[in-house]
């Protein structure tokens, strides 16, 4: 039963109009290859050139400059695809903070590392998928299809399964699969600055915390991780 004082929530523009939403009619490409955003930009209008849509390929070679993008267009970007290796990233900021400030982005990394803990980490953050760089630009195309990107008549479809890298197929299960989910925001931050070489007294000045308490954040993370040491863990995450 509904209480009496209770109001109902304020329809959406589109509900009061009984206009359905549009759907996304975009993508963002963020990698500093000048070619790769080439490649994935003709690949993608030829293929919905064929099909009678219509999309729109916004471009970025960094973090900031695609965040910015996205927050102007996202009525309209219906998939990211986001490189890892951004001149202002390192490891997994980049899917991290985009997670932070757009919890709902469609986000499909693009890795030309096809390690098994990178991959785990990806989805745990939230990414659609994960794709190596090695593998042909038509499995890109493939799934921006499936995602009803490339089909006039589709609309927003429901995101496919996430994709397993081609290299990491038969793998039973991703190492440390539970650890990136146990993290807390602030832990996945410390470790950030870990993966950068950062000393627990920079980590300290940077989070403002005192050194025992970043010492802390990096035990709990080692322990997550299985990790013995800072180096083995820096070498098992790049």
């Amino acid at each position: 039963m509904v209480p009496i004082d209770s109001a109902p929530a304020p329809l959406s523009p589109a509900a009061e109009t009984g206009t359905p939403p549009r759907a996304p009619t975009a993508i963002l490409v963020v990698d500093d290859h000048d070619l790769l955003r080439l490649g994935v930009c003709a690949l993608v209008q030829a293929q919905a050139a064929s099909s009678g849509a219509h999309i729109e390929v916004f471009e970025a070679g960094n973090v900031a400059d695609a965040l910015a993008l996205y927050e102007t267009h996202q009525a309209a970007i219906g998939l990211v695809l986001l490189d890892l290796a951004l001149p202002d990233t390192h490891g997994l900021s980049g899917l991290a903070e985009f997670r932070l400030r757009f919890p709902s982005a469609r986000i499909v990394v693009l890795s030309g590392t096809g390690n098994t803990t990178l991959a785990q980490g990806v989805l745990a953050l939230g990414a659609a998928a994960f794709l190596p760089k090695s593998a042909d630009l038509k499995e890109v195309v493939s799934f921006i299809r499936a995602c009803g990107l490339l089909d006039p008549l589709a609309g927003a479809a429901e995101l496919p399964p996430p994709a397993t890298p081609r290299a990491l197929t038969g793998y039973a299960e991703f190492a440390h699969a539970g650890a990136w989910q146990e993290l807390t925001p602030r832990q996945m931050q410390v470790l950030q600055w870990v993966l950068e070489g950062k000393a627990n007294k920079e980590i300290a000045q940077l989070a403002n915390l005192s050194e025992g308490t970043v010492k802390n954040h990096v035990s709990t993370i080692l322990l997550l991780f299985g990790m013995r040491s800072r180096a083995q863990l820096i070498s098992t995450l790049h």
